[in-house]
């Protein structure tokens, strides 16, 4: 695993579109992601963070045209999307199963759950969004640790406990130490139905 700088923005792209793992600074924390459409990728993040392969991978798109693309869409879907897009919010929706059948958009297992849903975030955070706008892919965007363990919010943190193990992501994108913030909030929005699965730092219940 090695280190890139502020300034290596592009080389971080350069090596999503290899296929590789990267570390990077989100919106609350430090993040573990890679192309969302890379099956190989995808599955390597489940071996990294120890996690059970039936706990589906959040995803950030580039923009709320591109989040269109993988939800099926709703009144309430374009409501939260017109006030809350970008933010911290994360949306549940059911994935448009004809993307199945396009392998340039084809999400990979993983990221679709068993039950045919997927999650998406349209993010403001600068990395994030210049990230996944170059990579032209939905970018997987997991918090980086270990399955069940806290939030990494130090890059020195994450190289301790990431470098000597067996799976680890290839390089992480330092920006030291970022400030602690809310967790983002994740909604379902199903069958033209609203539910709150983790309230965060945007209240959408009363007012989406």
């Amino acid at each position: 695993m090695f280190l890139l700088k502020k300034e290596n923005l592009d080389k971080a792209v350069e090596l999503l579109k290899k296929g590789k793992i990267l570390i990077f600074p989100t919106e609350t924390s430090y993040g573990l992601g890679c192309d969302a459409t890379n099956q190989k990728a995808v599955d390597k993040i489940f071996k990294i963070k120890g996690r059970q392969t039936d706990k589906p991978l959040l995803v950030v798109a580039p923009t709320v045209e591109s989040a269109r693309k993988y939800l099926e869409w709703s009144d309430i879907l374009e409501k939260i999307s017109s006030k809350r897009w970008p933010g911290p919010i994360t949306v549940v929706g059911k994935y448009k199963i004809n993307n199945s059948k396009i392998e340039k958009l084809k999400l990979s297992d993983g990221v679709v759950a068993k039950d045919g849903t997927v999650a998406v975030r349209v993010s403001a955070h600068p990395v994030c969004k210049f990230l996944s706008e170059k990579l032209g892919s939905p970018l997987v965007a997991t918090s980086a640790n270990l399955s069940e363990a806290g939030d990494i919010y130090d890059s020195a943190d994450a190289i301790k406990i990431f470098e000597n193990r067996e799976f680890k992501p290839d390089a992480i994108l330092d920006y030291g130490r970022v400030p602690f913030r809310k967790p983002t909030t994740i909604v379902s929005v199903i069958k033209k139905k609203l539910k709150i699965l983790r309230q965060g730092e945007i209240n959408v219940l009363h007012n989406p």
